[in-house]
């Protein structure tokens, strides 16, 4: 298994997180990109890590209700404490199961000790 780029997250939207437009509202998408980027940061750091920027996003198209999302996530680069992760979104949609990447975005965390201070970790 590539464990550089892998599904960190599957979800189905439910209705109760559509937006004005009838689509999955972008907060709701927003969070579950960062469970997955906080899970790839947290397995690279050892540890907990914190969200600290998003930078970035794009939104191809829209989540419709009843579309089954992945969430790919991978370290694409490390500081002294800090990771940027790279994370995608994909839709599969209806009865054919299209897919369509629907997000991206770069998020940057940072390592975290027990006190919530950056912390170093190895490289």
């Amino acid at each position: 298994m590539n464990m550089d780029r892998r599904v960190t997250v599957r979800a189905i939207p439910q209705p109760s997180e559509i937006n004005v437009n009838g689509n999955i509202f972008g907060g709701w998408v927003l969070a579950q990109m960062d469970l997955a980027g906080a899970d790839v940061a947290s397995r690279r750091a050892v540890g907990p890590v914190a969200t600290v920027a998003i930078e970035g996003m794009t939104f191809h198209c829209p989540i419709e209700v009843g579309d089954v999302i992945s969430v790919y996530a991978k370290v694409t680069k490390t500081g002294r404490t800090s990771l940027t992760t790279f994370i995608e979104v994909f839709a599969e949609r209806g009865i054919a199961r299209d897919i369509h990447k629907v997000t991206e975005g770069n998020f940057i965390f940072v390592a975290v000790d027990e006190n919530s201070r950056p912390r170093a970790f190895d490289e």
